[in-house]
């Protein structure tokens, strides 16, 4: 007699990954962050405690399931340009200001003073694995403080907003708010990464204020209290700080006409808007656009970088979660070699990604002291970026690949991770754009190639000779011919992020990322790693079992 199947019963499939603290369940992390203040160590697992939680990974899933909605004008037609969202993007939203990721480098003290970058990287890297579209306001705001730095006037009097550590999401007057976010609306139809291409305009009034006439293709976070703007004086390029409301309460003249119908990032908002007869205020001086935005689009580069590598590892986190649980041919997946051979080899690139990424945010916190990590904040912000957001999208294919069917649905954190992740190649500057600053900076001062090098080279020891000629090579031939600069570019990165391996890694990972990226040919997929390296011991470090 056959017995009856229980249809309800749910078998050989992985429990949810949640309810795990983000910062002690990886390794990898706690390494990079190793030698912090014990203070900065504590709150570090405090967050990850807080954002493993599955109400977190609940909040991420609903803020994306109901994307925001424009109303541009109210029931009796006054012009409100008001976005709904969902409550979870308020909620997600309040989590991450009151933990300071939207400005804590700026203001931070005691014990996260002198580490105050990496402190917010580690912070950002956990909540990127959570949900990575409501940070599109976080990043803005944290990075515009570097271009009010060029208007004292407008920065005293929106500081105190900016840093506080209350989000408050109502549309009201600066003064009156008890926090403030700050937007960037830089590119236009006819120009992307091409800033002469703009077309808006701006005049001074009598009173000192500006005004602004044109359009802008993508606002970012056009919820903000204020955004960055550039627009064309007299004097060419110029930037500007558009408020959203005037000082006298009324509306300004930013008109959002849509909003964006994104590929991914659906929980946060991205339009198009007109600026008609905006009011403004000038931010440095006029014809210095670029220059005043010079630092806010680095730190914002910065951020694309960490979000990136924090959603590869919690992507890959899952595939490996998911391979303990699930059975095929009578054994657990991750026993099965073909399977761990393919994880390891991921999780090369996944804690390369990382240690690239803390390593960047440590010359932040050092440039100031260190002609050397000046050099390497600069040159490598946008080589890190490049290498790092163009793995984001290939390792979550793979990492879907590896759980099969279940990664291809809605329901599945992967879909949501791998329709986000081009956008951290996209912001503020494509490959290419980053490709071509990096050969612009080499070009104007050819000693930070070997300022680079030289800390390369004291991490890489006895591997460095061969590695840091065939960079000074590759760097030759593309300042002669740009074609080959992501030739160049890549291995920089991969070269750069071996090092930050062996600086704070076991030998083992440091030594199978040198031998499979740097001495062997090009690849276009994973699971490449021979029998010589102990796939399921790599795993094991890096993703321990939950």
């Amino acid at each position: 007699m056959v017995s009856a199947i229980d249809i309800h019963e749910v078998t050989n499939q992985s429990p949810p990954l949640a309810g795990v603290n983000l910062f002690t369940s990886d390794p990898a992390l706690v390494a990079l962050v190793e030698g912090l203040p014990r203070g900065v160590i504590e709150q570090l697992s405090v967050h990850g405690r807080s954002w493993g939680t599955a109400d977190s990974f609940e909040l991420g899933r609903m803020a994306n399931k109901f994307s925001p909605q424009l109303n541009t004008h109210d029931a009796i037609g006054r012009r409100i340009d008001s976005i709904e969202f969902h409550p979870a993007f308020h909620a997600l939203m309040r989590r991450s200001v009151a933990a300071g990721l939207h400005a804590s480098i700026w203001d931070a003290a005691a014990d996260e003073g002198p580490v105050r970058t990496m402190a917010r990287t580690a912070r950002l890297y956990m909540t990127a694995a959570v949900e990575s579209g409501h940070l599109a306001g976080i990043t803005t705001t944290n990075a515009a403080v570097a271009a009010l730095g060029h208007a004292p006037e407008i920065a005293d009097e929106w500081l105190p907003g900016v840093l506080s550590r209350r989000y408050d999401k109502t549309t009201r007057r600066p003064q009156d708010k008890e926090g403030l976010l700050i937007g960037f609306a830089a590119v236009e139809k006819q120009g992307g990464t091409n800033p002469e291409g703009y077309k808006t305009e701006a005049r001074e009034s009598v009173d000192g204020s500006w005004v602004l006439a044109g359009h802008k293709w993508f606002v970012s976070v056009p919820e903000s209290d204020g955004f960055v703007v550039l627009a064309h004086t007299i004097d060419g390029l110029t930037a500007f700080l558009v408020p959203r409301i005037r000082p006298d309460g009324s509306g300004n003249s930013l008109r959002l006409i849509r909003l964006k119908d994104t590929l991914g990032l659906r929980s946060g908002a991205i339009a198009e808007a007109e600026l008609d007869e905006a009011t403004a205020w000038l931010i440095g001086e006029g014809g210095k656009g670029a220059e005043a935005v010079t630092d806010m689009l680095a730190l914002m580069r910065l951020d694309a970088t960490v979000v990136a590598s924090g959603m590869i590892r919690h992507a890959l986190a899952t595939a490996v979660h998911h391979s303990r649980y699930r059975k095929a041919s009578g054994m657990t997946l991750i026993d099965q070699p073909l399977m761990t051979r393919v994880l390891a080899d991921m999780a090369l690139d996944v804690a390369a990604a990382a240690a690239l990424s803390f390593r960047l945010a440590e010359a932040y916190d050092r440039a100031g002291e260190d002609q050397s990590e000046a050099a390497f904040s600069r040159l490598m912000t946008p080589v890190g970026k490049y290498w790092i957001t163009k793995l984001a999208p290939l390792v979550i294919s793979e990492v879907m690949d590896c759980l099969g069917g279940n990664a291809f649905v809605e329901e599945s954190r992967l879909a949501r991770l791998y329709r986000d992740a081009p956008a951290t190649i996209l912001h503020e500057g494509t490959g290419n754009a980053m490709c071509i600053e990096a050969m612009r900076l080499l070009r104007r001062n050819s000693e930070s190639l070997e300022l680079v090098l030289g800390g390369i080279g004291d991490a890489l020891g006895n591997n460095a000779k061969s590695s840091l000629n065939v960079l000074r090579a590759a760097t030759a031939v593309a300042l002669a011919d740009e074609g080959s600069a992501r030739i160049l570019v890549e291995q920089l990165a991969m070269t750069a992020a071996a090092a930050a391996l062996r600086r704070r890694f076991p030998s083992a990972v440091s030594d199978a990322f040198l031998e499979t990226r740097l001495s062997k040919p090009w690849r276009t997929t994973y699971g490449m790693l021979d029998s010589r390296f102990d796939s399921k011991a790599l795993l094991n470090y890096l993703f321990p079992s939950t």
